[in-house]
């Protein structure tokens, strides 16, 4: 139902809890206190039938017992009544519910039925909007509205919260209410029975009073209505998300090289990605990231100046710099003359400018200025120690009036405690974000670089490539759906079905010819010329390579014999439970100066088909160089993924190593896209090496494996 009526839960003008008690400690006694004691200005309501007064509020039995319309019910009985009173709502014509009770698909079996239930009922009210089950309620702080168990109100702001858990919500407000954090909203999701994480982010979309949005994530349902969502979202306002459960040991290993590589984390990671969410990795980090996204603009690019006196602590941010893939600006012969007239002769002579210990405010200012004028600098951070000549506060003074002549990103490490407390406040004060350490600035200043790229993406328009199929790809499918008939779940393609299906979608392959016996894979060979390549046959076995099942650079009869006699022997040996359809033999491609890839693609029980292109052959695992996804692809996201791996250089030329036909690379990986696509029922594919030069490309070896048949 989109946004649609949720003005009702975060806007309302009347409110009702149902289930209000007296029992001092209840859930419904506190619930009542925190709504009726917050300072809301609208009209509220206890509904109790078996008691006329709550806390000194006349009671009554049901919300359509009230004298006036409800905007908002919040219910915290039993969770056998909750059906029933959501009927009793939808009658009395509330069209805002927020289930605060818990017992329902988290406790198991009987849990999803009764939430069935009450699904069953809601679905009889048209346009009635729930929040929950299990959660821990909406806290509206401009509003003063706490419909909510969590104790204390925290400062309007413009930062929203939306959380999966209702045990970390009540932390991180106790938490926000110390640290006088403000918020537009404060939401605990629960099970989502109506209102999705989607519904809520697209409302928070068109809410002016939200400039960022914080999301805790444990899991997702409906994850393209999310992507979709958030990606609106992030055109016009940072998200900034936490995924709880990283590394979830219900996570199966697959059988390919793909489903190796691809974990539960890095496909939430390509989703986010995607979407334009910048992740963060601890809970700290939440506030500071979503704050300093929505004050900074993004910067250009990872090029950053730095600005210290003393040398340490500029080191420091080097290492951590490098660490996380940022740069080191590198300051123009313009900038240098300058720095050279205006600091003392034994300065730095070098990024980071040390201005030495005994810099004036003045020098600090004069430095500053000098490399926010770089166009080579995307942005700065400036850092102080306090030392014995350091006025921290009036440094602070300029530099913020230095800033404010500059649109490029500033950041600040003031180091030290009593010292620096002052010139802290006149940075936090002048919205240049100030941190403790340089590490933190530039872990900081790397979300924004981050941050920076996703949003780039989402506004960027590919290139457009003309792709031209050999013949229809509808007739493609149906004719391999008829090959394919009979083959069960989980069951792997042959090489030579693989190979063939890659071939109609335009992807060139070096076509496998099968042999029996060694006479016959003689023939072979002498038919197709050596050398050869003589690989295992079997729909059991993927890696083929691990149980002697690849012979190469095979070039007279004998050496066919005898590969073909040890092979058999050596994978009968190590997989005796594997079926064994001889072998398959084809020319023996040899590239030097090629580069081999690893395409595949899996089917996420979340996000459905996942893409992964990286370092291949036997390295793959080894290497651990690639990058996911989501399909379908084109050129300017092709591009991307191939631009983020350890071996770009490789695929651009490298040391007089010519580069690869990258060109050509890319729309072989949008075929690939399409084909994923199109065939949903496929749970891996594996192209692994995908041989790529400067005047070729050619999948070496495939293999693909069903999810289901239909």
């Amino acid at each position: 139902m989109g946004v649609r009526n949720l003005d009702a839960i975060f806007r309302p003008s009347s409110v009702a809890v149902i289930g209000a008690s007296n029992s001092v400690g209840s859930v419904g006694a506190t619930l009542w206190q925190n709504l009726a004691s917050s300072g809301f200005t609208g009209d509220v309501f206890p509904i109790n039938p078996k008691h006329d007064c709550v806390q000194g509020t006349r009671a009554f039995a049901s919300t359509k017992q009230v004298p006036q319309a409800i905007d908002l019910a919040v219910i915290c009985v039993p969770a056998p009544a909750v059906p029933s009173v959501v009927r009793e709502c939808g009658e009395a014509g509330v069209r805002g519910v927020i289930i605060i009770s818990a017992g329902f698909r988290e406790v198991g079996t009987a849990g999803r039925e009764l939430e069935e239930a009450v699904q069953r009922e809601a679905v009889r009210f048209d346009g009635l909007r729930i929040v929950g089950p299990n959660c821990l309620g909406v806290i509206v702080p401009e509003l003063r509205l706490s419909a909510s168990f969590a104790a204390g109100m925290p400062q309007p702001g413009r930062v929203a919260l939306l959380s999966q858990s209702g045990a970390l919500c009540t932390a991180i407000l106790d938490w926000a209410i110390e640290q006088q954090i403000g918020f537009s909203a404060f939401v605990s999701a629960g099970n989502m029975l109506d209102v999705s994480m989607a519904d809520l982010i697209d409302y928070f979309a068109a809410d002016p009073q939200t400039e960022s949005l914080i999301l805790y994530i444990e899991s997702l349902n409906h994850s393209r209505d999310f992507l979709s969502a958030a990606r609106a979202f992030a055109r016009h306002k940072p998200i900034v998300a936490y995924k709880a459960g990283r590394f979830a040991e219900s996570a199966q290993a697959a059988a390919s090289h793909t489903g190796a590589l691809a974990g539960v984390d890095a496909v939430y990671e390509a989703a986010f990605r995607r979407a334009g969410i910048e992740r963060v990795f601890s809970v700290d980090d939440l506030f500071d990231c979503a704050e300093l996204l929505a004050r900074q603009s993004p910067p250009r690019g990872p090029r950053l100046a730095i600005v210290t006196n003393a040398g340490g602590p500029g080191v420091m941010a080097i290492d951590v710099l490098m660490e996380q893939r940022g740069q080191l600006a590198k300051l123009s012969a313009v900038t240098m003359e300058r720095l050279n007239r205006a600091l003392p002769p034994h300065w730095s002579h070098n990024n980071p400018v040390d201005v030495l210990g005994d810099a004036t405010p003045e020098r600090y200012a004069t430095a500053l200025e000098a490399v926010l004028a770089d166009e080579g600098v995307d942005a700065a951070l400036i850092v102080l120690t306090p030392q014995a000549m350091t006025e921290p506060t009036r440094i602070a003074q300029l530099v913020a009036a230095t800033a404010n002549r500059h649109r490029k990103p500033l950041l600040a490490a003031w180091m030290g405690g009593a010292m620096v407390r002052e010139g802290h406040q006149v940075l936090h004060e002048s919205a240049i974000p100030t941190y403790t350490s340089p590490e933190q600035a530039v872990r900081a200043f790397m979300h924004l670089v981050s941050y920076a790229a996703r949003r780039e993406l989402l506004h960027e328009m590919p290139r457009d490539m003309r792709i031209t199929w050999p013949r229809d790809r509808t007739a493609i499918r149906q004719e391999f759906l008829t090959r394919f008939k009979g083959q069960a779940p989980s069951t792997f393609f042959s090489e030579d079905d693989s190979k063939a299906l890659l071939a109609e979608y335009g992807i060139p392959v070096s076509q496998p010819i099968a042999a029996t016996t060694a006479d016959e894979a003689v023939e072979v060979a002498r038919r197709i010329g050596f050398p050869v390549v003589m690989k295992i046959r079997s729909p059991d076995i993927t890696h083929k390579t691990d149980v002697g099942g690849v012979a190469l650079n095979l070039t007279i009869e004998s050496e066919v014999r005898s590969a073909f006699n040890q092979m058999l022997a050596s994978v009968k040996s190590k997989r005796p439970d594997a079926v064994i359809d001889g072998v398959t033999l084809q020319p023996m491609i040899t590239a030097a100066r090629g580069v081999e890839l690893l395409v595949g693609a899996k089917r996420d029980p979340v996000f459905g088909s996942v893409l992964l292109v990286g370092a291949g052959g036997v390295m793959a695992e080894l290497l651990q160089d690639r990058t996911l996804e989501l399909p379908p692809l084109d050129e300017r996201l092709a591009r991307r993924m191939l631009e983020s791996l350890r071996v770009w250089p490789l695929l651009q030329g490298y040391r007089g190593r010519p580069g690869v036909d990258v060109e050509r690379l890319i729309e072989v990986l949008i075929r690939f896209s399409f084909l994923v696509t199109d065939w949903p029922e496929l749970s891996e594919i594996d192209i692994n090496p995908l041989l790529v030069t400067a005047d070729r490309l050619i999948a070496l070896d495939a293999r693909m494996r069903w999810l289901s048949v239909p």
